[in-house]
């Protein structure tokens, strides 16, 4: 039942880790520019959502998402960087919880989900 979905939740256990290990000076590095820790919220959830639709599409054979489907992927997806900004406030709190990391969350959700329905309708409407 699980199997097309291992990436994803492999992947999932990867975001919560590095958001909620101890990472002590490495965000004022000068290796990093300022904004570097948003580009990689965005770039880690856009993965997630990917992977997660993948797994959903090869589960339920399907060739792509409706838009209830697509919906419910986003909130899901929008909830998980919910939780994991809510565990930095009240559990990992060596890490700060910020709100524009969740926005940064669901921006790369919102590219991959938008970028998963044109290419599956593309893929749909296209002539052989």
């Amino acid at each position: 039942m699980l199997k097309n979905y291992w990436p994803a939740i492999l992947w999932a256990f990867f975001i919560l880790f590095i958001c909620d290990v101890k990472m002590g000076g490495v965000s004022h590095s000068p290796t990093f520019f300022e904004g570097f820790d948003k580009l990689v919220h965005c770039g880690l959830f856009f993965t997630m959502t990917v992977l997660y639709s993948s797994g959903y599409v090869k589960h339920n054979k399907k060739r792509g998402l409706s838009v209830l489907t697509a919906v419910l992927i986003v909130l899901a997806m929008v909830a998980f960087g919910g939780a994991i900004e809510l565990l930095q406030k009240y559990i990992f709190t060596w890490r700060s919880a910020d709100w524009n990391d969740l926005f940064a969350d669901t921006v790369g959700i919102c590219m991959a989900m938008f970028s998963i329905l044109v290419t599956s309708n593309a893929i749909k409407y296209a002539k052989n």
